[in-house]
């Protein structure tokens, strides 16, 4: 018979990366995941200068600026309120986060709480599509070309978003099934203890010790944990700690953790290449040639919706969320809508009447421009 593989025992990297690119506090300071951002939406801006000097297109290339900001604002807003819909309304109902720096101390409605955390690309990719439209509106362009001028830098941003996840620690990987080379030990696996499994945080006694908590203080606190609020936010404010000093490279306590952790598949550097870097490159060379407006737009969201889909089976579902409908994730079901839908924007576009536009070869070059 062969044993169960336990993924404990496995001999993984235990993911110890800062996700503060500049500190100003242990808990403020720049975030990896706000550059990727600035990454996308500056490669987003370039790209687009980039198309204007190769060929035809409705944007002038001094309105690029003025449409990323738009772009900017619905990938923001759609992302957030996505992520209110899709995978936790009760963002939209609560107040229980607080401001707490410069001195303040205020309520906040969570969903404006951003710092937590909790974006959805599908959110973000509607929200870029509502922001076309109205600029379109706003100054008679067509929205589905606009639509077809973010999709190159919206997968570079998917791209530098998903790397800056793998930095977080957050959307980690389902647990390997055997060794794998590549397996990472995440310790934000530790936060999802304190709802589902609090009996393993018996086991931080001495991972606790390094960050100045005593075993006996620790011991009580186990003790005290199930009826006492105070204790459990005392608890995580810990374990926030012991991430915090990983990231400073106290290397005694990745020894501490390492039994502890399971080893997961690194999924946020899966989906980076596959919903990010390689569609990139194939809505890129598709583009090559001008094409319908539209129909670039219609590749980017299919093929999105198709890599996110595989991606996800390698993603642990959101704690709170689980498993659904024939053992889909949330962000498998929102795929298939979004196939079913981009699928049918995209054989519109492609058979619609409509002259080519776009696109950066030698044919690109040979329409006439729309602008300087």
């Amino acid at each position: 018979m062969i044993p169960e593989f336990d993924a404990t025992k496995f001999h993984a990297w235990v993911h110890n990366l800062d996700p503060f690119a500049i500190h100003f506090s242990e808990t403020f300071g720049i975030r990896w995941y706000g550059l990727a951002y600035m990454a996308g939406f500056f490669a987003g801006a370039l790209i687009m200068k980039f198309l204007a000097r190769r060929g035809q297109r409705t944007l002038p290339a001094k309105q690029v600026v003025d449409f990323i900001t738009y772009v900017v604002l619905g990938t923001m807003f759609g992302g957030r309120l996505g992520y209110a819909l899709f995978y936790d309304t009760t963002l939209l109902t609560s107040w229980d986060s607080r401001l707490v720096m410069f001195g303040l101390d205020i309520p906040v409605w969570n969903l404006l709480a951003v710092w937590e955390g909790g974006m959805a690309s599908h959110g973000g990719i509607a929200g870029i599509v509502i922001a076309s439209i109205v600029y379109a509106k706003r100054h008679g362009l067509s929205w589905l070309h606009l639509g077809d001028l973010t999709t190159l830098g919206g997968s570079l941003g998917i791209f530098f978003g998903r790397l800056a996840n793998f930095i977080n620690g957050e959307l980690q990987g389902r647990v390997v099934d055997g060794p794998v080379a590549w397996a990472v030990k995440f310790p934000s696996d530790m936060h999802q203890w304190l709802r589902k499994t609090p009996e393993k945080l018996n086991q931080l006694s001495d991972a606790a010790r390094e960050v100045g908590i005593p075993q006996d203080t620790w011991a009580s606190w186990m003790d005290q944990f199930h009826s006492s609020k105070e204790i459990r936010d005392n608890v995580k404010a810990v374990i926030d700690k012991i991430i915090f000093s990983l990231g400073e490279g106290n290397h005694r306590i990745a020894e501490l953790l390492q039994p502890l952790l399971e080893a997961r598949h690194p999924s946020q550097i899966y989906q980076g290449l596959m919903e990010g870097l390689f569609v990139f490159i194939a809505c890129f060379l598709f583009w090559y040639k001008p094409r319908k407006p539209g129909v670039i737009g219609g590749l980017f969201l299919t093929m999105y919706a198709v890599m996110r889909f595989v991606g996800e089976q390698f993603r642990e579902p959101d704690a709170h969320i689980g498993y659904e409908f024939l053992g889909l994730t949330r962000g498998q079901i929102l795929s298939i809508v979004m196939f079913l839908a981009s699928a049918a924007l995209w054989i519109w576009a492609a058979r619609r009447p409509a002259d080519v536009i776009g696109g950066w070869g030698p044919e690109a070059q040979g329409l006439k421009k729309v602008d300087p």
